[in-house]
């Protein structure tokens, strides 16, 4: 069984605090996820860079973007060029189509997330062409301040029938790998099979505290702003979050 985490953001995000060598360094040295995704708001280029370093760490990487469109936010992995901003859900799964993408509906419903309604997800998997396009949803998103929303995520893919997927939306080091996607395989070709096929099983390995996550998150993006992103692997604060434990040591 292979796992994998499809959703993670690095400083090309507005709102991500480490570097793409950071990135590729923590998952290779401090996680047993076999394939990851970078995919940072409405941004291809760290994505491209992670696919080009990613041999020298020994993992796969799946280009992507997390795109803002005009309905919320939609995972577009399997691309190598930059879908804009601010366009349908049905138009921005043409374009992704068009470049021979895919896309997962990230976080459904999640409050402050700027998420995608459950009713037009399921009007997109009414459209034949778009259904081909939105190949699964993320049933839960380690990263989400309210986690309620998990529970919507998991009950529509449920009755949609598509693939379900675990991510941690990692906006710092320690958090990726916290919820991962396991399928049978470990390269990235057998997880895009698991997907078409519909047999990815998501996993959680650690529920966030959301005051602290925010705490952190905040002076870590103070650092960034003043010129200090993370960039190097290891832990992210010089304390042990909570429950918290290296993803290595939970999958």
């Amino acid at each position: 069984m292979g796992f994998a985490d499809l959703h993670i953001h690095t400083v090309y995000s507005r709102d991500g605090t480490s570097t793409v060598p950071a990135v590729l360094k923590h998952v290779a040295d401090r996680t047993d996820l076999d394939v990851i995704a970078i995919t940072d708001h409405d941004e291809i280029r760290g994505a491209l860079l992670a696919e080009q370093l990613a041999p020298d760490y020994g993992i796969q990487v799946i280009p992507g973007s997390e795109i803002s469109t005009a309905d919320g936010h939609l995972l577009a992995l399997d691309i190598r060029q930059r879908v804009p901003a601010g366009l349908s859900m049905l138009e921005t799964l043409q374009r992704v189509r068009d470049l021979g993408g895919f896309c997962i509906a990230a976080h459904p419903a999640a409050k402050g997330a700027r998420s995608l309604r459950p009713a037009v997800i399921r009007r997109a998997l009414a459209d034949p062409e778009a259904a081909q396009t939105l190949r699964g949803i993320e049933t839960f998103n380690a990263g989400l301040i309210f986690q309620h929303s998990n529970a919507v995520a998991e009950t529509l893919a449920k009755s949609a029938g598509t693939a379900c997927l675990g991510n941690s939306d990692a906006h710092l080091l320690w958090m990726i790998g916290l919820s991962a996607t396991e399928f049978n395989g470990h390269t990235a070709s057998e997880l895009r099979r698991a997907i078409a096929e519909r047999a990815t099983r998501p996993h959680k390995f650690w529920r966030i505290n959301s005051a602290l996550l925010m705490s952190v998150w905040f002076v870590r993006f103070l650092m960034r702003k003043a010129g200090w992103a993370s960039v190097n692997a290891g832990p992210e604060f010089p304390i042990r979050l909570g429950r918290y434990r290296p993803a290595r040591d939970v999958i």
